[in-house]
């Protein structure tokens, strides 16, 4: 082998007892579970890992492949042609990759990749999760690709810290929760991103919105209206705001803050923050309300927030109302109007001992349009109302909708049938649209809508 790949010695001569591959032929999967461990381990006690960060991906694929074939040679294992590249590709993935995990994430129709223990793994397919019959060796090597991946974006998890959220190097959310808090082994929760980015128009293809309310949605974006995206988990929040980022003029300055790195914005003028737990002393921790502060003062022209879920939705309500407009952020709400009710309960949790009244001004004066996006109960995702922050009435805040999908069955996949319906209201950015040159598009788009 090559010294490059930092070899600490040969692999060791077989042992002389009986080998793996004298298992009983009746249990072939015990058998080459019983080689790839041998092989696995040889090849740990060969090699240098620290040497594996210096060397590209495919030149150590292809030193792992010489040295594994060469360890089966030592060994005597009897392996057909099919089997040792198998068990090559196998021992790559667990070396450079997320082991069993990686055929998953090659594939581009999975949302999400559910992992409860070594032996279960959930996968979510056109909204329908599905069991699969990829399994780990064990919890060990699970524990071990859970690390991998938190310590990649500078994180850890372990018993002193057990729950972290990261991010996989395109994009993907995961979630980590290891014993003692998950008591039937590490669970690992991936929220896959496509290597397709999404547009409108493509949600649009998949009817997750009509083409008129597509067209309503781009203008909100591009004049400038504060947007609250409203759903529930695995609503499609996330998909929505990338696509509402895609109308923002390259020009701009966007800022934007999040738990983990997600977002993908096309712009080129882009600033990425992140929160930062506390280390080991617990010490160090930047919150959510610490970026959001801290981005008022990067001159930032719009203000893109990944998700409010504390005392940071005063900070951004500040932001919209002085000058900061075509901010952006989601939420979790069941309605927009439950989701103005969350930002009102989120600014009370920041301690300040404001009246209800004055709170819900300050919303109604910051959000222009919330956007609720909801997962139905055939697994597909639609936006289901586009309604528009019109004022106060009293002590309330007045909603209108714009756009409301109406359920009116299913067909004989069982799929939801429905239709999103215009009501027919003049939006009361119709000023913003005109000052942006936008009204002609508007009205083209509404009077589409009553065709």
């Amino acid at each position: 082998m090559t010294a490059m790949f930092g070899r600490r010695a040969s692999p060791p001569a077989p042992p002389p007892q009986s080998p793996p591959q004298a298992a009983p032929a009746a249990d072939p999967d015990r058998r080459l579970g019983d080689m790839r461990v041998a092989i696995f381990n040889d090849l740990l006690d060969s090699v240098d890992p620290a040497e594996l960060t210096r060397l590209g991906t495919e030149q150590v694929r292809e030193e792992i492949s010489d040295m594994v074939a060469e360890i089966i040679s030592m060994r005597a294992f009897v392996l057909s042609a099919g089997e040792q590249q198998s068990m090559i590709d196998d021992i790559c993935n667990d070396m450079l990759g997320l082991g069993p995990l990686e055929p998953l994430l090659a594939r581009d129709d999975i949302a999400d990749i559910m992992v409860n223990g070594s032996d279960k793994v959930y996968i979510e397919v056109d909204g329908r999760i599905e069991l699969t019959d990829i399994k780990f060796r064990d919890n060990a090597q699970l524990m071990n690709i859970c690390q991998r991946i938190v310590t990649a974006v500078g994180r850890r998890v372990d018993e002193a810290s057990p729950i972290c959220d990261a991010r996989l190097a395109d994009g993907s959310r995961v979630n980590v929760i290891a014993p003692p808090l998950a008591i039937d082994g590490p669970t690992l929760t991936i929220r896959k991103f496509r290597r397709e980015k999404l547009t409108l128009d493509r949600l649009v293809q998949f009817g997750s919105l009509s083409p008129q309310a597509a067209r309503v949605l781009e203008i909100v974006a591009a004049c400038r209206c504060n947007v609250l995206i409203s759903g529930g988990t695995g609503s499609g929040k996330t998909t929505l705001l990338n696509c509402l980022t895609r109308r923002i003029d390259s020009g701009e300055r966007i800022v934007t803050c999040e738990d983990a790195a997600e977002l993908q914005l096309q712009q080129p003028h882009v600033v990425r923050l992140e929160t930062r737990p506390p280390n080991l002393e617990g010490v160090g921790q930047v919150s959510m309300r610490d970026l959001v502060r801290n981005c008022l003062r990067m001159r930032p022209e719009r203000i893109i927030v990944g998700e409010v879920r504390g005392p940071e939705a005063f900070d951004l309500l500040q932001a919209m109302n002085t000058g900061h407009d075509g901010s952006m952020g989601t939420v979790h709400a069941n309605s927009p109007r439950d989701a103005l009710s969350r930002i009102e309960n989120m600014v009370a949790m920041g301690g300040y001992n404001l009246p209800a009244k004055a709170v819900r001004e300050q919303i109604a004066a910051a959000i222009n349009v919330v956007v609720q996006a909801s997962r139905l109960r055939d697994g597909s995702r639609k936006v289901t109302h586009i309604s528009e922050v019109v004022g106060m009435e009293g002590e309330v805040i007045t909603l209108q909708d714009l756009f409301v999908f109406d359920i009116h069955g299913e067909d004989g996949a069982g799929r939801i049938v429905g239709r999103h319906r215009p009501t027919g209201i003049r939006p009361a950015f119709w000023d913003r649209a005109r000052y942006f040159g936008l009204e002609r598009d508007l009205a083209l788009a509404l009077e589409e809508s009553h065709v």
